[in-house]
């Protein structure tokens, strides 16, 4: 059963992810909901790369591994953001946009190799990196909240069409 989550999960996880950070920036969820989140995720992204060690060792899935183990300190940076641990030199919005836009443009690497690598699904991957992209400018370029769900929505539907398409083809 643990597997059969490690191997699904990012699928239900991922959208659930940007669905909560749009929702928030709608005013639909509250920000403290987004901070239990960010706790979470910084619990099961240790968990599934440790559980994953070995299984993600090559390959494209020694590529995600690095995005995850690059994304664990991006997510903790949001963690700290919440708890607005950073002092004068390092404001909590430096670390929330560290890890918002971290979150956002990770992922593009990870599509981006996946891509090259892959023949079955290399445009999901390839679409993967430009919602990634364009969807993080949407929202640096953002004139209100609205816009700016509407960029973290198109990160979010290009990073779950990769990740569903991982999920089902491989």
């Amino acid at each position: 059963m643990f597997r059969s989550l490690r191997e699904n999960g990012p699928a239900l996880l991922v959208p659930a992810a940007w669905v909560v950070a749009a929702a928030t920036t709608l005013g639909v969820v509250s920000t403290r909901a987004l901070f239990v989140a960010h706790v979470v995720m910084s619990a099961l992204l240790v968990a599934f790369v440790v559980a994953s060690w070995r299984d993600m060792a090559t390959g494209v899935l020694r590529a995600w591994k690095l995005v995850i183990l690059a994304g664990t300190p991006v997510t903790l940076a949001g963690v700290a953001g919440f708890l607005a641990l950073g002092g004068p030199e390092v404001p909590p919005d430096a670390l929330l946009a560290l890890s918002l836009y971290g979150w956002a443009l990770l992922p593009a690497a990870g599509f981006a190799y996946t891509g090259r690598r892959v023949e079955a699904g290399a445009r999901v991957y390839d679409a993967g990196v430009a919602c990634c992209v364009a969807g993080a400018v949407a929202v640096a370029v953002a004139p209100s909240a609205t816009w700016t769900a509407v960029g973290l929505a198109v990160v979010g539907v290009g990073q779950t069409a990769g990740i569903l398409d991982a999920t089902l083809r491989y």
